[in-house]
């Protein structure tokens, strides 16, 4: 009798513990890709692409959740601790997509304006990628630039901080840390993010361990934190 009693209540604590887990995870509701709202020489240059077009693992997939946090619709925050880029709706959602960020994104953090954006645009690398990459000084707009389908270039205190949100022709690394530095979307997801965000909207870049995954990190904004964005890609 004592050892059924033991059991019944092992399974009893583990029913519970499965339950408050479940309580903690995100709902998420899985956007498809709204090929509609693409301009004709979108779906000429992506229908040309040489690069595999593979699909994130699902949890990078577009969705739209729930956000616990508190900055305005029309926001951009950026999780880098966990892969994903949220765009701010109204009545406690976001649109969350998964990203590929860079090596050493642990090491900056803070707030940024959306200063500029361009539909294609062209890669001009800088001096360090061109030694270390060997790449050319200019890759022109293409459905095979490292920049993708659009860019959303990043401004602090009036000038270009030389990080972006942009493309990528390397789907496949959606999800992780590979990057030279740059915030890199699927061209598909960049394009929709696009159509949202307006210059001049908030872009916040959260601090080490203050994402937004419901395992772990606080919800405070990055304050006081390193700016530095460097020279990116």
């Amino acid at each position: 009798m004592p050892m059924k009693l033991t059991s019944l209540k092992l399974a009893m604590a583990v029913t519970a513990a499965g339950l408050l887990l479940s309580g903690c995870m995100e709902t998420a509701s899985y956007e498809a890709t709204n090929t509609a709202a693409f301009k004709q020489r979108d779906k000429e240059l992506l229908a040309k692409v040489r690069y595999e077009n593979v699909q994130p693992p699902e949890n990078f997939r577009r969705a739209i959740v729930e956000f616990r946090r508190k900055e305005a619709p029309g926001s951009i925050v950026v999780d880098s601790d966990n892969h994903y880029l949220y765009y701010v709706m109204n009545d406690g959602k976001a649109i969350r997509y998964g990203i590929t960020v860079g090596e050493e994104a642990m090491a900056w953090s803070g707030v940024a304006k959306i200063g500029s954006m361009t539909e294609w645009p062209a890669w001009h690398p800088t001096k360090g990628e061109i030694e270390r990459l060997g790449v050319p000084t200019f890759v022109p707009p293409g459905p095979d630039n490292p920049m993708g389908s659009r860019a959303m270039y990043l401004y602090s205190g009036g000038k270009d901080t030389l990080f972006r949100i942009h493309g990528t022709n390397q789907p496949e690394y959606i999800g992780q840390s590979i990057s030279s530095g740059c915030i890199r979307m699927t061209n598909e997801d960049v394009i929709d993010l696009y159509n949202r965000a307006k210059v001049g909207a908030i872009v916040v870049v959260l601090a080490p361990h203050h994402g937004e995954s419901p395992f772990g990190g606080s919800s405070q904004v990055a304050q006081g934190g390193n700016t530095n964005f460097g020279s990116w890609q």
